[in-house]
């Protein structure tokens, strides 16, 4: 069988099953074993992938996937989400839009001490979206800036995803992680400056309201109190990996550690809420391994087959520039971002990039920051974005898709031109990385 075959039977036949609404782990395990039967030697390529299955999710470098989301389900189970918030929303003064001001500041904080994009989604939705209706905020604009910020918790440190991502990529976890942080930032800062320009073009859509007024240590307390030891777990994080005190792993621990302390401390740590970050964290970890598991063989498949060598040697051989190359690679993840989700993308596309990415010499950092931007815009783009979803489960009835859709297709046009930006200029993600060395 020729390499053609094996990447039409392979590539397709998984899209395929995506498309029909398989789920993912099982998608690739379909495949795996169609694949291992025809070319890894019938049963005894069957042994093999059990072994391999095996060995891809004992690696040491996957820790920091579930220390990651516990520090997430720590944070919103005690409650401390909610202390964050009110901490913020006295210090934001009266700006036009300044709910969804005070949404996206939070979420930017949430995104520092929280690895999933759903959770920080869904519970600034559940806390903000009613208030904002309340105070006659356009369903849009109450909607909008909360999906966008969520998404953000996918770039900034600590994330699931980038961890996962670097690891099937082979690229520097440490330097991924850190290479978020800037686009990240920089993100959140031009939501902040489109909800302020938007809400003063058109005050209907965000009317001011009577703010209470905290004058001295009062205006102050909450924030002291519980923002900054909170973010400064995230500058403990960044730090121990950018002086090279810890790995990404044992930085991994120490967050996760000094969460669950910080909530001890707060009193928040109950029996309940321990054993439901317990419970939330093994869902979502024993999730992304089991993918993982898919992941890895998929990827010696495709090799055994040829169709990996195949594809790269037909892509290089069209003669094209390599900032051509991974301008079309990033429009094939914006597209797949239409219809598959965000780990699909990664198990689909990083068997033939990255050979075309180390082929071509490209900085492999850069590249898995526009890899991560495209994957955010994959959680935001109509009609199936996985936080569009989120945000209509727990939204009030009086939100409609119409609105979530309205809502969401500024921020996606503002992640597109930071991804340009990138695209143009790398040392936007490659700076702070070649920073800390």
């Amino acid at each position: 069988m020729d390499w053609q075959f094996a990447a039409w039977l392979l590539l397709g036949g998984s899209t395929l099953l995506l498309f029909l609404g398989l789920p993912v782990a099982f998608t690739f395990l379909a495949v795996n074993l169609v694949g291992a039967a025809a070319w890894m030697g019938g049963e005894a390529g069957l042994v093999q992938l059990s072994r391999n299955a095996v060995a891809s999710v004992a690696s040491f470098a996957l820790t920091p996937i579930p220390l990651f989301v516990l520090m997430g389900e720590v944070l919103f189970h005690t409650g401390l989400a909610v202390k964050v918030i009110d901490g913020i929303e006295r210090l934001v003064r009266q700006v036009p839009g300044r709910l969804a001001v005070v949404a996206v500041v939070a979420g930017t904080v949430f995104s520092a001490i929280s690895g999933s994009t759903i959770a920080t989604t869904a519970m600034l939705g559940s806390l903000m979206v009613p208030v904002m209706l309340a105070r006659g905020y356009h369903p849009a604009m109450a909607t909008g800036p909360i999906m966008a910020i969520g998404a953000v918790d996918m770039l900034i440190p600590p994330s699931a995803l980038t961890v996962l991502l670097g690891s099937l990529s082979g690229i520097s976890i440490s330097k991924l992680l850190v290479g978020g942080i800037t686009p990240g930032l920089i993100l959140s800062v031009m939501f902040v400056a489109y909800i302020v320009a938007r809400a003063k073009l058109e005050p209907a859509l965000a009317p001011a309201a009577r703010v209470e007024s905290f004058r001295g240590w009062a205006k102050y307390r909450l924030f002291v109190q519980y923002v900054v030891p909170l973010v400064s777990i995230f500058a403990l994080v960044v730090a121990s990996m950018a002086a090279g005190w810890a790995t990404p792993t044992e930085s991994a621990a120490i967050g996760a550690f000094a969460t669950v302390a910080l909530a001890a401390v707060y009193g928040a740590l109950s029996r309940a809420n321990v054993l439901a970050a317990l419970q939330g964290t093994m869902a979502i970890s024993g999730m992304i391994l089991f993918i993982i598991v898919g992941a890895t063989t998929f990827s010696q498949i495709l090799s055994f087959s040829g169709a990996s060598n195949g594809l790269v040697t037909l892509i290089l051989g069209q003669g094209l520039s390599p900032m051509a190359v991974i301008a079309a690679m990033m429009l094939v993840l914006i597209v797949l971002g239409v219809f598959v989700d965000q780990v699909s993308m990664m198990l689909i596309t990083l068997p033939i990039f990255m050979p075309v990415v180390q082929q071509l010499g490209i900085d492999p950092v850069w590249f898995g920051v526009m890899f991560l931007i495209c994957m955010q815009l994959g959680l935001l783009l109509p009609p199936h974005g996985l936080l569009l979803m989120t945000m209509k489960s727990v939204s009030p009835a009086q939100v409609t898709m119409a609105h979530i859709y309205r809502g969401v297709v500024p921020y996606v046009l503002i992640s597109l031109v930071v991804l340009v930006v990138i695209f143009l200029v790398p040392e936007v993600a490659t700076w702070l990385p070649t920073r800390i060395g």
